[in-house]
């Protein structure tokens, strides 16, 4: 039994079907991380545009 768990144990760790899969999940997680840097470095600079903007909008529609 116990050399049957040390086939098994080798097998697991030189099979290499799972790789490519981490490699994307690491990938994928990497560049989520930095959209989500990018979004908050952009986040006050978007919404304040937008504010005046809106704001703009707002006093013209009322001088009519």
């Amino acid at each position: 039994m116990k050399l049957e768990c040390k086939k098994a144990f080798k097998a697991f760790l030189s099979c290499e079907d799972g790789a490519v899969t981490v490699d994307w999940v690491v990938l994928t997680a990497a560049v989520a991380g930095l959209a989500m840097m990018v979004a908050a470095m952009l986040e006050p600079v978007l919404f304040d545009s937008a504010a005046t903007g809106i704001t703009g909008v707002i006093q013209q529609a009322a001088q009519r």
